[in-house]
């Protein structure tokens, strides 16, 4: 860890933006840093944390890296680099933006960074699990910044999306991005604890992305996740306080040829051991990731009697 970045050595020394991504990199391989909230190493980091800040799009031509920045614009770089060495605040959180299935959301630490790999089914339509037609309503449950509801919105734009969250706070994000895409009139938010306020509501997909999060999977990561709200993560001793209650729940929200997509990251092999015998579909992504099932009403209605054991 380092003891303290000079700023101001670098805002009289640093001229162009690949100097500043340079002496960026230099800082977060220093620090030993944690990633994973939009990138994997360092050079990615501080080209995302950089460019952003700037407000210039990551596939910028190259010959822009030797323009020369403003005071201002040092400032901002650097006391940003500062910022994520020293605090550990992962860069989403310093830049107020991350990407999710190619749209660009608004963030703070009211939500967790998006990084869902539900993003590639997104953009894949849920092929082969739907058809586009036959798709009128979606529910995404535990909707925190309404990436997936939104993305979801673009992939099928005849369908209606209600996106859920408990958290008053989270929702504000969700207002935001919502607003931001221009989808009021095809993105619904509600504050509900999972499905208390959706009494009568039947959804042809439901997805979600809930707290999964063990104690001793808590309790062991970087200081870069703690940044994020502990309520959208860690979730009892196993993780599965949640998916439990909506396993028990989602046959009585989907039509009779709806799906049911839920993340639950390391929590998989809890889950399949709580559940013998329940026929989890674990979905495969070509781009990474991994603990993502699928079960279709069907399956909900077949193992009912496994499930609310």
């Amino acid at each position: 860890m380092s003891d303290g970045i000079n700023t101001n050595e670098a805002i009289q020394e640093m001229v162009t933006i690949r100097d500043f991504i340079r002496w960026a990199v230099t800082q977060f391989n220093q620090a030993d840093l944690v990633y994973g909230h939009g990138t994997d190493n360092g050079w990615d980091e501080a080209v995302n944390l950089i460019l952003t800040t700037l407000h210039l799009p990551p596939d910028i031509d190259t010959n822009v890296l030797d323009a020369k920045l403003v005071e201002a614009e040092k400032r901002t770089i650097a006391e940003r680099v500062k910022r994520r060495v020293e605090e550990r605040i992962p860069v989403p959180y310093l830049v107020n933006e991350a990407w999710f299935a190619g749209y660009n959301f608004y963030v703070d630490e009211r939500v967790v960074i998006p990084r869902s790999p539900v993003a590639e089914l997104l953009e894949d339509e849920f092929s082969p699990w739907v058809e586009e037609g036959n798709v009128q309503s979606i529910l995404d449950l535990c909707t925190g910044s309404a990436c997936i509801a939104i993305s979801a919105a673009f992939t099928f734009p005849d369908a209606t999306v209600d996106a859920v969250d408990i958290s008053a706070n989270a929702l504000e994000v969700a207002k935001i991005n919502v607003e931001r895409f221009g989808l009021e009139e095809n993105v619904h938010l509600i504050q509900s604890d999972l499905f208390t306020a959706l009494t009568g509501k039947q959804y042809d997909i439901i997805i979600s992305n809930p707290p999964y999060v063990s104690k001793a999977e808590y309790d062991a990561l970087p200081p870069e996740y703690t940044h994020e709200p502990q309520q959208a993560l860690a979730c009892g001793e196993e993780g599965l306080e949640i998916i439990r209650r909506i396993l028990a729940q989602a046959e009585n929200y989907l039509t009779p040829t709806g799906i049911l997509i839920v993340e639950v990251g390391f929590s998989q092999e809890a889950l399949e051991a709580h559940f013998p015998g329940v026929p989890f579909t674990w979905l495969q992504f070509e781009h990474g990731g991994e603990g993502v099932f699928l079960l279709t009403a069907d399956e909900l209605r077949e193992f009912r009697h496994l499930i609310m054991q």
